[in-house]
């Protein structure tokens, strides 16, 4: 009986969808970063908790490789938690929550580098897309994180290129290391054919 590719299908596209969010709402700031408002921040709150359930679906989609979504899991119920009280206490964003942000961002610029290593072992070609936008979107989150800045504005723009950077970090991860394939086998078929090898 083979897997249904469902899932994983919906795993993939939900996480091109919010990418593409995250790419524009960091292009937002860049370019007018002055709308980081109230109204601004709940976007992302909400933005961010939607992410957050995207993960959680994806890594129980199980894609062939199992390299893009392998952390997504606790990734997933902190960018919910972050997005809920984002979009609830939106003043608290240029605070304590922007710099959580940063740190959850950084994290996963870390976790990316051992996703872009894997990505190679497995000869993924284009392994070498996730180091780049791993690397700059972990720089990217510590900046965020240390806040060096009192400017408003330029916190903004910091923020912004973070968001960017992000999405496409999850954008090129999910379009080169996630493998569907139609006739893929349940876990439990692969794991006991080789037993039967014996």
């Amino acid at each position: 009986m083979m897997r249904s590719v469902t899932p994983m299908k919906a795993a993939k596209t939900g996480y091109i969808i919010m990418s593409a969010v995250m790419i524009v709402l960091g292009c937002v700031l860049v370019a007018a970063p002055d709308t980081l408002a109230d109204v601004m921040c709940t976007v992302m709150g909400i933005s961010a908790a939607a992410f957050g359930a995207v993960k959680i679906v994806s890594y129980f989609s199980k894609d062939l490789f199992r390299l893009a979504f392998q952390h997504d899991l606790a990734e997933g119920i902190l960018l919910m938690i972050l997005g809920v009280t984002c979009a609830v206490k939106p003043e608290l964003f240029l605070g304590f929550i922007g710099v959580l942000f940063g740190v959850i961002v950084m994290t996963d610029g870390l976790l990316k580098i051992q996703v872009a290593l894997d990505a190679r072992s497995f000869g993924v070609g284009k392994w070498w897309l996730i180091l780049a936008a791993a690397l700059l979107t972990g720089t990217a989150g510590f900046f965020l994180t240390i806040n060096p800045v009192d400017s408003a504005s330029v916190i903004a723009v910091i923020l912004g290129i973070t968001l960017l950077a992000e999405g496409a970090l999850n954008l090129i991860t999910v379009l080169t290391a996630v493998k569907i394939v139609k006739n893929q086998m349940p876990d439990d078929v692969i794991t006991i054919t080789p037993a039967h090898n014996h």
